[in-house]
């Protein structure tokens, strides 16, 4: 795989636990030696989807089914020109049970002539749960509890934000939903979810379904979300519970990783862009929790 058009986070853990992963930073992050790159195994590219129209209104989204704006449309159709112009093909494609993965990911799909392939979905590749703050401005929720726990609340790792009730605007939306008749079941439905929970319905999809996939030689695309993909990122990376506190995935940039033979990373969260753009889009991602 070549490198043209793509950088990638190899220090990454050591740059968020040094508090330095800002936009400044990203310019001193290099790709790994080509003695490296040989003992790459396996190879798979994940990508958050397109800027969605909750995104677009600063809304706090999570399991809310939002479509993709105009503007996320385009980011996915570029995220399937960056894929085609990196000359990567797949065997098989997983996304969650939300419109706005799937758009992007048949976008992609559909750019490299390949819309054909098998797409498995899951609710376990879904948004992280927001609980009673879903349909919520951040900003505004910022302005009446503090940016210091709206931070907490999207960015901390255990820290659930407050339940979704029955008496919630979206509650029966989403729970009654009858894309999850096969899970998760009524009585283990989530109310929220913190990153920790996050992570703990999205990695056994990755161990049971994905690395089974990977070892027969599958290439493999993912599209999902932030947070579930902030999850595989801190598995790959071993990244603390401290250090994922400070990664903002842009929407609609693919990435890569290399694995080796044990699936440990070779190559780390190449982006599949300039590196300006990324810069300002994680900087736009991280902007969203704060007062205006």
């Amino acid at each position: 795989m070549t490198d043209g058009g793509g950088f990638q986070l190899r220090q990454l853990c050591r740059d968020i636990e040094q508090r330095s992963l800002s936009a400044n930073r990203l310019s001193s992050l290099r790709t790994l030696s080509s003695c490296n790159k040989k003992m790459s195994k396996y190879t798979i590219v994940m990508v958050r989807h397109g800027e969605s129209e909750w995104n677009q209104l600063n809304l706090f989204c999570g399991w809310y089914d939002a479509n993709l704006s105009d503007k996320g449309k385009t980011e996915a159709a570029q995220a399937g020109k960056a894929v085609k112009d990196a000359g990567l093909k797949f065997d098989v494609a997983h996304t969650s049970l939300l419109t706005r993965a799937q758009e992007t990911l048949k976008a992609i799909l559909k750019e490299i002539g390949q819309e054909d392939i098998p797409i498995q979905k899951t609710w376990r590749l879904n948004e992280r749960h927001y609980g009673g703050l879903t349909g919520m401005n951040k900003a505004e929720t910022a302005a009446k509890y503090g940016e210091e726990q709206v931070q907490i609340w999207r960015r901390s790792f255990d820290v659930p934000p407050p339940a979704m009730e029955p008496d919630h605007k979206y509650y029966d939306t989403i729970v009654k939903d009858p894309r999850y008749a096969d899970g998760p079941k009524l009585e283990e439905f989530p109310k929220f979810e913190s990153l920790k929970l996050t992570i703990e319905r999205t990695l056994p999809y990755w161990n049971d379904t994905i690395i089974p996939q990977l070892k027969e030689g599958k290439k493999i695309i993912i599209a999902a979300h932030g947070n579930s993909l902030r999850g595989i990122v801190k598995h790959l990376d071993q990244m603390s519970n401290d250090q994922i506190m400070g990664l903002n995935l842009p929407t609609g940039i693919p990435f890569i990783y290399e694995l080796d033979g044990n699936f440990k990373p070779v190559v780390s969260m190449k982006f599949l862009g300039d590196e300006e753009t990324v810069k300002a889009a994680m900087a736009a991602v991280a902007a969203q929790g704060k007062a205006k």
